[in-house]
């Protein structure tokens, strides 16, 4: 069975909410919240445990919102950020989709059918998800996916 670990980015790896001024930056069509923001997560572990789900077959993807009501100049700006910050904390992945804000994230994914995994922290687009679990970003990733993969069945 295809099995997907769908991940969004900001308020579930990286935390984008955390940097100073975030929103008035992202108003100003500023990419500075999304080149400094820290990780929310211990990146160490998650990418091991990410390893380690690839390794039982399971793709990996992230599908993430660029910025609410943005132009298309900053939208390149976003992703060239969202990308470079993955590179910079070695975020192992198979596929990306950075994404117009409000786009349905199962879309992105829908076509390779299987059980899919969504790790959100947002719960509209949790309730939402239609195409297999979900684990809530709010807490504790390491720990929910540890569970996934030792209730694994291969």
């Amino acid at each position: 069975m295809n099995k997907t670990l769908v991940f969004d980015l900001d308020g579930t790896i990286v935390d984008l909410y955390g940097v100073d001024g975030w929103l008035a930056d992202l108003r100003a069509e500023n990419p500075r919240p999304y080149e400094v923001a820290k990780p929310l997560v211990d990146m160490d572990a998650l990418n091991i445990l990410c390893e380690a789900l690839a390794a039982r077959g399971w793709r990996i993807v992230v599908t993430t919102w660029l910025a609410k009501d943005s132009s298309k100049a900053y939208d390149d700006a976003v992703r060239r950020a969202k990308l470079k910050w993955l590179r910079e904390h070695d975020f192992r992945y198979d596929e990306i989709h950075l994404v117009k804000y409000g786009t349905t994230k199962a879309n992105c994914t829908r076509r390779h059918g299987g059980f899919q995994v969504l790790v959100d922290d947002n719960e509209a687009i949790r309730n939402g998800w239609h195409l297999g679990a979900v684990i809530n970003a709010n807490e504790n990733i390491v720990e929910k996916l540890i569970d996934l993969l030792t209730m694994v069945n291969d």
